[in-house]
């Protein structure tokens, strides 16, 4: 068992939920000149994800944070000028360039694996590398196709070698175009200064552990672990050199790391009203969420229908620094319909009546319809105030 030093400070339960919003960007005054790459770096790493209803959950987290800024300046601000890449941390994520370097021990790990799922016909790796080099940014259709079949998970001979060269860290991902990664060698897409910089493991983990620190404000091992999945015997090995403060935080029940930064101000400011993707790093974390807003919220997209309890896409909605209820969100022309709202009590209605508009504003809509609110003697001050909202 490793041995850790004891924690000199106690947070209220209180004060580590405002240290976790200040520390995801929805705590305080947003920087708006920072922008989209701003939040990236900010908060790391932004997972990607096949579902869009109102918008693809890698444009609602900058859009939680800096309010309706343009769908289009979201994925420029991504993929143009070499500042992000796209790889494997607390799923496919979106990442700063400048963390590069710190992926080199995952590479490794993938280099160094015994078996993969997927056979691989001689010469096929060799073959992307080299069309890569000679065409420049290639999807894998252009490559030579995707699929062997229509099953998703049939992939052919240069998909399974692209994807390969892509765990390797030979090829990267510089862009998504309709939904498609789209690849180059990464000695063309990644700068010089980054591309050759190859930290040992230790190191790597040790930044990783740190950038999930500061991300988080304050969390215990499995919050800093499952940030960029690591193992937690590597967060074990290198915590106590990471810069992170051990701490411990009302109602927690196990030790807890806090980020120094986080520790010198008392969080103040003003508090994001806003739906939240179920992807969102303040709260993809299951358990996390419901150890800090006692908001119990699963995906159910994947759910069958009639089994699901809150909808496909269930969005919580934040305001004043909890989670006060959840949208389950759909596009009709140009009307935001609330198929399913759940609200936890009448103070939540003007919060999730604002989070709405806003979001319907964002994605060109110009009206609110509510379907079905669960606590049906709500449905009529909610769609008063959506009315008195719109305007």
């Amino acid at each position: 068992m490793t041995s850790f030093p004891r924690p000199t400070l106690e947070l209220s339960a209180d004060e580590a939920r405002r240290i976790v919003l200040r520390a995801q960007g929805l705590l305080g005054a947003p920087d708006r000149r920072a922008g989209v790459r701003g939040v990236l770096r900010r908060l790391g790493a932004v997972q990607l994800d096949t579902i869009s209803v109102l918008a693809r959950s890698h444009e609602l987290v900058p859009y939680a944070r800096l309010g309706p800024v343009g769908r289009t300046a979201v994925e420029r601000a991504y993929w143009t000028g070499a500042h992000a890449f796209e790889y494997w941390a607390h799923a496919a994520c979106i990442l700063p360039i400048e963390e590069w370097p710190y992926f080199a021990f995952r590479r490794r790990a993938y280099r160094n694996r015994p078996h993969w799922n997927h056979e691989l016909p001689d010469g096929a790796y060799e073959q992307v590398v080299k069309q890569l080099r000679a065409e420049g940014p290639l999807t894998a259709t252009e490559l030579g196709g995707a699929k062997r079949t229509n099953e998703w998970w049939d992939w052919s001979s240069s998909k399974v070698a692209v994807e390969r060269a892509l765990m390797y860290g030979e090829v990267v991902c510089v862009e998504r175009r309709g939904w498609k990664r789209v690849y180059d060698l990464a000695e063309r897409a990644v700068p010089a200064h980054l591309l050759h910089d190859e930290p040992d493991d230790a190191t790597c983990l040790r930044r990783l552990v740190r950038l999930a620190g500061r991300s988080l404000g304050v969390g215990t091992r499995a919050d800093i672990a499952d940030y960029h999945r690591l193992k937690g015997e590597q967060v074990d090995a290198v915590i106590a050199d990471s810069g992170l403060v051990p701490v411990t935080v009302e109602g927690w029940g196990r030790p807890a790391w806090a980020d120094p930064a986080a520790l010198e101000t008392v969080p103040r400011g003003r508090h994001r009203t806003t739906l939240l993707s179920p992807f969102d790093s303040l709260i993809w974390e299951r358990a996390r969420t419901e150890r800090i807003f006692g908001f119990v919220h699963r995906l159910e997209a994947y759910v069958p229908k009639p089994k699901r309890v809150y909808g496909y896409f269930a969005m919580p909605v934040l305001a004043g620094g909890r989670l006060v209820g959840r949208v389950d969100p759909a596009r009709e022309g140009r009307t935001l319909v609330a198929r399913q709202v759940a609200l936890d009590s009448a103070r939540a209605v003007p919060a999730v009546a604002q989070a709405l508009v806003e979001a319907a504003g964002w994605v060109e809509c110009t009206d609110v319809r509510v379907e079905r609110v669960d606590a049906p003697e709500l449905r009529e001050p909610l769609v008063r105030e959506l009315a008195r909202t719109l305007g």
